[in-house]
């Protein structure tokens, strides 16, 4: 079977007038890359969808090909279908040998809510901090798999309560567009959804922190279900707070 990839373009993104770079131009894919059995563009939105034709058995993503951005502000509005699970992944690197896989940090999100805004470590340290939740991970050993317990990094360290972890959720409306938004300095990685902080982590583990790498979003493993994102900006910041 030949799978047609989406289109590269090397090009730099115009900006707007606050400074952040323009990732998508809302007409074409130009830039990214990834499976067009599950991306397109409509309506200047970008669509992640999967139907009842086309499930997946792992899951997959739409890489931006612009950069590998270590400090940043990236912002960008989402809308999710019933049954949707996605999530906006950065600082991250390719699989070898699994097409369009990422490694890394993910901001993730799905329409229960029961993931939304909470740091997940894709094929890495799993969750790492969940919604509502202030955390240091501290340096460990090598082997992962010895860390992990139902799918959490048992080694993190909870050092503060953000909030009451269900109240953002009562300003978000998956049928309507939300701003998802990641700020990433040195090794500090915060993620915002509609201006309301949701979860904060420090990474001090020097051997499985990432400094900089890929952004990408995801269709995951699940039954049928469509994300949408428009108005993807970044803005490279210094490391430095």
């Amino acid at each position: 079977m030949i799978v047609c990839l989406l289109t590269i373009v090397a090009c730099s993104e115009p900006t707007d007038e606050d400074g952040y770079q323009l990732l998508f131009n809302g007409q074409d894919l130009d830039g990214w890359e990834g499976d067009p059995t599950y991306w397109r563009v409509e309506n200047g939105e970008m669509i992640g969808e999967i139907t009842p034709e086309t499930v997946v058995d792992r899951n997959t993503f739409l890489i931006w090909r612009g950069g590998r951005p270590a400090d940043f502000d990236l912002r960008v509005e989402y809308r999710l279908s019933p049954d949707a699970n996605s999530g906006i992944n950065y600082r991250s690197e390719e699989v070898e040998g699994v097409p369009f896989a990422l490694r890394g940090y993910q901001g993730d999100m799905n329409y229960a809510g029961t993931y939304t805004g909470m740091n997940y470590e894709e094929r890495g340290r799993t969750t790492i901090a969940r919604r509502g939740e202030k955390v240091v991970l501290p340096p460990v050993g090598d082997t992962l798999d010895d860390f992990i317990l139902h799918n959490r990094w048992a080694p993190r360290r909870i050092t503060d309560t953000l909030s009451d972890p269900d109240a953002p959720l009562r300003g978000i409306n998956p049928d309507q567009w939300n701003e998802y938004r990641i700020l990433a300095r040195g090794n500090r990685l915060q993620h915002f959804i509609n201006d309301t902080l949701l979860s904060d982590v420090t990474d001090e583990d020097p051997v499985h922190r990432r400094s900089e790498g890929l952004i990408g979003v995801q269709v995951h493993v699940g039954p049928p279900m469509q994300v949408r994102f428009r108005n993807w900006r970044l803005r490279k910041i210094d490391g430095e707070e």
